[in-house]
């Protein structure tokens, strides 16, 4: 090896150690900026000792298994005033409350429309928190274009809501004029949790975004943030429960053709994917159905009728009104209401199922996700 390849490998070897001196000295700066703002100790929702239950899929049946999601607190994370319809945590659930928010929360009064809205948005129970602090007041018009081109890592949004010069958090929208901003990655999907490659790339993109419109952002160690996201991924898998009765034919099998007829009489909506969904009469829908065979099969002999269990709020009964459909299915088809081995669903089978999904209801708005809600409608859907 010649002198000059030596000194080249010295040389790098020394450009690497001062580089990675110099992003643990930031890392540093980092973690004692969020520690100053979120010095107050709480209880996050998540952490309790709860129950989640975990009904089988495509199976008319509702099991409670017991998992144990308690895990240590991190305190990079704060919550904010709860909006329209995001669970406001009860009294003492977090701690001391108000003062356990960062200010950039804190300020925000959660009866207003905007306020409701931008808490949706940036939720301090299913996001990562990401302060960013402006040199100057910003307009809408100018850092929209900058927080567009990071708007999500992996598969886990980003948003993004800023304190207005009236007082007010809002989404960041033309024509308003912003005093702080906040960031807020979600931490985990119905898949995965934010993992340590989708954080890291999401502070490179951060700073230089930041760079972009003038702003300082507060990054929480990738530590705490990491055992957050996979706290909040385990309930979301124990709570991941989609609930299914079959109709079996009691003769022939159904023509496709046929049965398109049927179904739309029924109600039924033929979605863009071709499933069938059941329109719950503002947007979204209560329940699938599945005719079991590929496009190019003409005829089939079972359908399947699925409920997305926390996706739809107790209120709408999806569980009830899915029965329902399956029984008025039942006199029109000729058919048999069964589970996945063929054997009949009797009404007190049901009603025990019902019972099971009440209780399963129950305990997600006891983890402040109540189902349906904004929040389960960003884990689950």
């Amino acid at each position: 090896m010649t002198d000059l390849q030596m000194s080249l490998i010295a040389a790098g070897g020394v450009f690497i150690v001062g580089v990675f001196s110099y992003n643990k000295w930031q890392e540093y700066k980092a973690k004692k900026s969020v520690e100053r703002a979120f010095s107050s100790d709480h209880d996050d929702v998540l952490m309790r000792v709860n129950e989640p239950g975990a009904g089988a899929r495509h199976e008319p049946s509702f099991s409670l298994d017991g998992t144990d999601i308690t895990a240590a607190a991190p305190t990079g994370h704060a919550p904010a005033a709860g909006g329209a319809d995001t669970a406001v945590p009860a009294a003492g659930a977090y701690g001391d409350g108000a003062d356990a928010a960062p200010q950039a929360v804190r300020s925000a009064d959660a009866s207003t429309p905007a306020a409701e809205l931008a808490t949706s948005l940036v939720d301090p129970l299913i996001d990562c928190l990401l302060p960013l602090s402006l040199e100057a007041p910003v307009r809408g018009d100018k850092i929209l274009p900058s927080l567009q081109k990071l708007r999500m890592v992996g598969n886990k949004p980003v948003h993004y809501i800023g304190l207005h010069v009236n007082g007010d958090w809002e989404p960041i929208k033309h024509g308003g004029v912003y005093t702080e901003l906040q960031g807020g990655v979600q931490l985990a999907s119905r898949t995965t949790a934010l993992n340590e490659l989708e954080y890291s790339e999401l502070v490179t993109r951060l700073r230089a975004m930041s760079d972009e419109i003038g702003a300082e952002p507060q990054i929480p160690d990738m530590m705490e943030v990491m055992a957050e996201a996979k706290t909040l991924h385990r309930f979301v898998s124990g709570h991941d429960a989609q609930l299914g009765v079959n109709l079996q034919t009691n003769g022939a099998p159904w023509a496709i053709n046929t049965l398109i007829g049927a179904l739309e009489k029924q109600g039924f909506d033929v979605r863009p994917d071709g499933r069938y969904v059941m329109p719950d009469g503002e947007g979204g829908h209560l329940f699938s159905l599945s005719t079991n065979v590929t496009l190019a099969e003409e005829t089939t002999p079972r359908l399947t009728l699925l409920l997305d269990v926390p996706c739809v709020a107790p209120a709408r009964d999806g569980f009830g009104a899915m029965i329902a459909c399956a029984k008025a299915l039942v006199a029109r088809l000729d058919a048999t209401i069964v589970d996945d081995y063929n054997q009949p669903l009797s009404d007190q089978a049901l009603g025990e199922i019902a019972g099971q999904v009440q209780e399963f209801y129950a305990e997600m708005d006891a983890s402040d996700i109540p189902a349906g809600s904004t929040r389960a409608l960003r884990l689950f859907c």
